[in-house]
């Protein structure tokens, strides 16, 4: 049979193909008979204008050497979105399997040109599927650093939840973020790969020389781990194990928050520390932004000050006043616990029964230098403090005879 012929009989059949080709998609893909109707049409007209395209490209396969790109050009642009890579090139498995099983006996040549034109198809499938990946890619990735920078500066807007739920964060309850320095090659890839592993979801915003991390529990508490994940761990080994892939210099860990909508607290904490945490020279890494809040209220740094006040001076002051005099007494001293007995008149086992109960209060340990040095300057803004609220007080008026 010669080519003109061929062509001829390709066109009488090309509509018993197509309706082939559907039936047995029906039977052999169990995704295509559950996909709503609209979407099977749409899929269906892709097989149509595959076996239309051929046969152009049969008649002359030099003047349209692109032609098999056109084939998803019938197709919305939705059907991307709900038709996977793998689904496409099982589509086009079926339609070649069909197309070949009609053409059977008629030639070796129209034979090789089905397969070659598949070919054809599959890499022109996986061109427009890796072109739609890269520019969601890159919209992900601009959209991604649009959250982080409005986790940075604090400027959060209605917006901001729907934004996160589009980058499909998969966070659930706390939540904390990680400052460090951008690596020469950082590997976005291997954090994630890290995080998953570490039951963790991970926003990730690259600031120049500025790595920033939000981490959050990807794992609702009390469920289970699947197969390759850690068991539920705290922030400080998370940070640990995500603390390779920054650059050389300090990490610093914010506090915890409740979630992801308030991590702008987390972030102030985070950013504070890392702007003063050269000033700490023995600094471990990671290192938590609570860890330096003496060098960050001596930067000035409003919050810092605040929580040394709230969460050491108040509640000591609100305990006992003999336990604020017996630190400051104690501090004074050069952490002498003699020195401060004669000062105080008291037994150095009555210092020691002060010192355990401060720290069993607020929780840090006046014996040790560096948590000697984060309560002294708790101590010292309290009293700065207090003495400006006595001189705001406004003076009794003596009441009129």
């Amino acid at each position: 049979m010669d080519k003109a012929a061929t062509l001829t009989w390709l066109r009488r059949i090309s509509g018993d193909i197509a309706s082939v080709t559907i039936k047995r998609l029906e039977d052999t893909l169990p995704w295509y008979a559950d996909m709503p109707p609209a979407r099977r049409s749409a899929v269906g007209l892709v097989a149509q204008a595959g076996i239309t395209s051929f046969i152009q490209w049969y008649e002359d396969p030099t003047s349209t050497p692109w032609i098999a790109a056109d084939i998803f050009a019938a197709a919305p642009r939705e059907l991307l979105r709900s038709v996977s890579l793998q689904q496409t090139l099982q589509l086009i498995r079926v339609t070649v399997e069909v197309t070949e099983e009609r053409v059977a006996g008629r030639g070796n040549d129209l034979r090789e040109a089905i397969l070659l034109y598949s070919r054809d198809v599959a890499f022109a499938a996986a061109d427009v599927y890796a072109r739609a990946a890269e520019a969601r890619g890159l919209w992900d990735a601009r959209l991604e650093a649009l959250v982080v920078d409005s986790i940075l500066t604090g400027e959060a807007d209605e917006e901001l939840p729907s934004r996160i739920a589009a980058l499909g964060w998969h966070g659930h309850g706390e939540v904390a973020v990680l400052v460090g320095t951008t690596p020469p090659q950082f590997d976005v890839d291997l954090v994630r790969r890290t995080a998953r592993k570490l039951a963790v979801d991970v926003l990730i915003g690259v600031q120049g020389s500025r790595l920033v991390l939000v981490i959050g529990r990807a794992r609702i508490a009390g469920q289970e781990p699947s197969e390759g994940e850690e068991e539920e761990l705290g922030f400080e080994e998370i940070a640990s194990r995500l603390e390779p892939s920054f650059g050389p210099g300090y990490v610093v860990l914010g506090p915890a928050v409740a979630a992801l909508v308030d991590a702008s607290q987390s972030a102030r904490a985070a950013l504070a520390g890392f702007a003063v945490a050269r000033a700490w020279r023995s600094a471990p890494r990671p290192v938590d932004a609570d860890d330096l809040l003496p060098e960050r209220a001596l930067a000035g740094d409003p919050l810092a000050k605040q929580t040394l006040i709230e969460r050491i001076y108040r509640p000591l002051q609100a305990h006992s006043t003999d336990l604020v005099t017996t630190l400051w007494s104690y501090l004074d001293n050069g952490r002498s616990l003699e020195a401060t007995a004669r000062e105080l008149f008291v037994h150095p086992n009555t210092v020691r029964y002060r010192l355990k109960r401060v720290s069993e209060v607020i929780g840090w340990d006046a014996t040790g230098p560096r948590e000697a040095l984060i309560l002294q300057t708790a101590l010292i803004l309290g009293s700065i403090g207090a003495a400006d609220q006595v001189r705001r007080r406004p003076p009794l008026r003596r009441p009129s005879r």
